[in-house]
């Protein structure tokens, strides 16, 4: 740390030598620059003798990542947004007043640079600096370079020197971008709207989970930060519109994990005269081009188990993954001191006051969820753990609804939408009557919701697909917070 802070003493003192120089340490725009990748690119087979023969100038800019002194010359890697490149400072080439400059300057600086192409005695594309100027004083020093930044809690909260230190963690930024880009196309090619719903909802709804409350001074009324969009997509569709979607950011006030952030990035879509299972092969379709356009192929390596997405994808019942799990009958899940056992079996605790759903449940997530390599769809979901999806005709204790796994983690939620408002009201109240009992996850009434449905909402299908959780499987992250730029961290410990 006593280190450090010399650097930036050192640091300090050059800023004020060039301000008394009459140079300003933090400079204007910097016209012309040519980005440093298509560089490279362009030259990247042409020889010495060419470069000589044929000589070329290019102005450039960015961020110097490395620097070697040698007397009156130096050598610096020069990094932008899209790579980087060796550059030559020599005192013959600056002059005077140009080398005076390239002294005060320090690894991590802005610089703009201006000259000449050539190869190096180790055959180096390297640009001669002709011309300087400076774009950016930095007054503290980067992580070195023989180690970088790999404190995992620092690059969290100082992304900022994470990108700069680590080039790879920039490159799963970039295909984050690629693949929402390529969802949205995907849906607007199939005549989706996209749209934007409110983030503060006077009810909090469309999920089971905790919400951030906060409070309106002028309205004078509690509001919650949106743990869902469903219930106000679905109002979309009640007023016309047949395919909606949102790429959306969600708050749940719940626990932080390799797989859980509190705010995070949801697409959820609805498409109307259609049912889950329309979404199973709809899904299917998306996240095989998504995964075509991004790697250009459906076969890849994610921590160490090979994922294949060639479609069809497989699909299997809820109760008969926990009835194949443990090998017992389907019609033994309905008995509760069967259930009991299986739970023992399992290891896992009897929650007072816990529904047989309930219970089916924890033995689905904890039991048989990490053995879903996948890619795979569990449909059929109990009616009690379903409370806004639509019954199964033949089967209304289960309702039209499926999970999609891949590497044992759910990807998407989606189900045929309840859009019967009497069976509807009957859900929230037996919701209510859990909320009522300590269940602080259950649904509320929304009485708006019910009113909407009243007017008539066509059969429906609904979707959300966790967007954070499909980075991490196409980029190959384990955890959450290497797909979030700037994700949820206890405050920072005060040093004094």
């Amino acid at each position: 740390m006593e280190e450090t802070n010399d650097q930036i003493v050192q640091r300090i003192k050059k800023l004020e030598s060039l301000r008394a120089a009459g140079i300003d340490p933090y400079g204007a725009r910097f016209e012309g620059k040519t980005p440093l990748a298509e560089i490279v690119e362009k030259y990247h087979s042409s020889t010495k003798e060419t470069l000589e023969a044929q000589p070329v100038s290019y102005k450039i800019s960015g961020r110097m990542v490395s620097l070697r002194r040698f007397g009156k010359a130096a050598f610096s890697h020069l990094q932008d947004a899209t790579g980087r490149l060796q550059v030559y400072f020599k005192k013959d080439h600056l002059g005077e007043a140009g080398y005076d400059l390239f002294e005060k300057l320090d690894i991590g600086d802005y610089i703009g640079v201006e000259g000449p192409l050539f190869r190096t005695k180790t055959d180096e594309l390297t640009l001669q600096a002709d011309r300087l100027t400076l774009l950016s004083k930095s007054l503290r020093p980067l992580p070195e370079k023989w180690h970088g930044l790999t404190d995992v809690e620092t690059r969290y909260r100082m992304r900022y020197v994470d990108l700069i230190a680590n080039p790879e963690v920039r490159k799963v930024f970039a295909l984050r971008s690629m693949i929402i880009d390529s969802i949205r196309r995907f849906l607007t090619q199939h005549d989706f709207l996209e749209v934007e719903t409110p983030m503060m909802h006077p009810i909090p709804g469309g999920a089971a989970a905790r919400p951030f409350i906060t409070h309106h001074n002028t309205l004078g009324v509690d509001l919650y930060l949106r743990i869902a969009p469903e219930l106000y997509l679905k109002r979309l569709i009640v007023g016309g519109f047949e395919r909606v979607y949102e790429i959306n950011r969600n708050f749940r006030n719940e626990g932080i994990s390799t797989i859980h952030n509190p705010e995070f990035t949801m697409l959820e879509f609805y498409m109307a005269y259609a049912d889950y299972r329309d979404l199973m092969s709809f899904t299917e379709s998306l996240i095989t081009t998504v995964a075509k356009e991004v790697l250009g192929t459906l076969t890849f390596e994610y921590q160490g188990k090979q994922i294949d997405l060639t479609p069809p994808w497989r699909r299997l019942a809820y109760l008969d993954a926990i009835a194949e799990k443990y090998r017992v009958a389907v019609s033994d899940l309905s008995d509760p001191e069967k259930v009991a056992e299986l739970m023992q079996r399992a290891g896992l605790p009897m929650k007072p006051g816990a529904s047989l759903g309930k219970q089916l449940n924890d033995l689905f997530e904890m039991t048989v969820e990490p053995a879903l390599t996948g890619p795979i769809f569990i449909t059929d979901y109990p009616t009690e753990i379903s409370p806004l999806a639509k019954r199964k005709p033949d089967q209304p204790h289960l309702t039209e609804r499926f999970e999609m796994y891949i590497a044992s983690r759910e990807i998407a939620n989606a189900f045929s939408e309840l859009n019967d408002p009497h069976d509807q009201r009957s859900r929230f109240e037996s919701q209510a009557a859990q909320r009522a009992a300590g269940d602080l996850e259950a649904h509320v009434m929304d009485e708006d919701y019910l009113r909407a449905l009243e007017y008539g909402m066509p059969p429906t299908a609904g979707e959300g697909i966790g967007i954070d959780r499909l980075v991490m499987l196409l980029t190959n992250q384990s955890s959450i917070r290497d797909v979030i730029l700037f994700p949820q961290l206890r405050p920072e410990r005060s040093e004094r």
